[in-house]
């Protein structure tokens, strides 16, 4: 088997992805506070900075495959959807697609997850085994845990990129002449931090039930919210 040649890859590949995918959203945000810094509207920075998200997209899956040798299925997934609905939302030049990723990507995620527990199987632990090598009840737990907060994840998505919503609650909060498209982007950069720190939440379950000896990543399982 391939296995025991691509292990010693893991951590260095490992953070190298980390890398791209905290870089490509950096540049997100970045190339979206320059254009609305030039004086462009909230919806159109948006759609403009995605050209940023689809060049991260497209460098996370080439470093999924030039640097780990291979496409694992939870980073071409990502980088998968990532892709789809920039190019979507540069075709249609409508940033709702863009937004649309985060739910859309979270919620099937919380579905597949949630779904398996309920049939008995252990999707998580078909996604990352390799990755973070536990007993059977810590992937359980695991899944549900990350079952329920990509559901989180989808549901406010949902609430934060409805402008109505955002309209509606802004006044209220002391907020006046705010941009929707402001709110969904500072929202991304909070996700950032809460998968990071959801991530690193697991860490001691993931230790208690260890079952053998190599590379762990235990933030792995939230990279769908902190990729582009």
């Amino acid at each position: 088997m391939a296995e025991p040649e691509t292990a010693p890859r893991e951590g260095p590949s490992t953070w190298i992805r980390s890398v791209v995918d905290f870089g490509a959203i950096a540049a997100f945000a970045l190339a979206f506070l320059i254009l609305r810094l030039r004086g462009l509207s909230g919806d159109e920075a948006l759609v403009q900075a995605t050209w940023a998200l689809v060049a991260g997209a497209a460098v996370a899956v080439a470093v999924g495959l030039f640097v780990e040798r291979r496409l694992a299925l939870m980073p071409l997934l990502v980088g998968g959807f990532a892709l789809v609905f920039g190019v979507l939302t540069l075709v249609f030049n409508d940033d709702l697609f863009v937004k649309l990723k985060v739910t859309v990507l979270n919620g099937s995620l919380a579905v597949a997850l949630l779904g398996g527990v309920l049939l008995g199987k252990q999707p998580l632990k078909a996604l990352l085994g390799t990755v973070i090598p536990v007993n059977d009840r810590a992937w359980r737990i695991l899944t549900i845990r990350y079952g329920f907060f990509f559901l989180a994840v989808a549901l406010v998505n949902e609430a934060v990129r409805s402008e109505a919503l955002v309209a509606w609650a802004a006044p209220r909060l002391g907020l006046t002449g705010i941009d929707p498209a402001d709110v969904w982007v500072s929202f991304r950069g909070v996700l950032w931090i809460a998968s990071s720190v959801f991530g690193l939440a697991q860490v001691p379950l993931i230790m208690k039930n260890l079952v053998g000896e190599g590379p762990v990543d235990p933030s792995a399982p939230a990279r769908p919210d902190t990729a582009p």
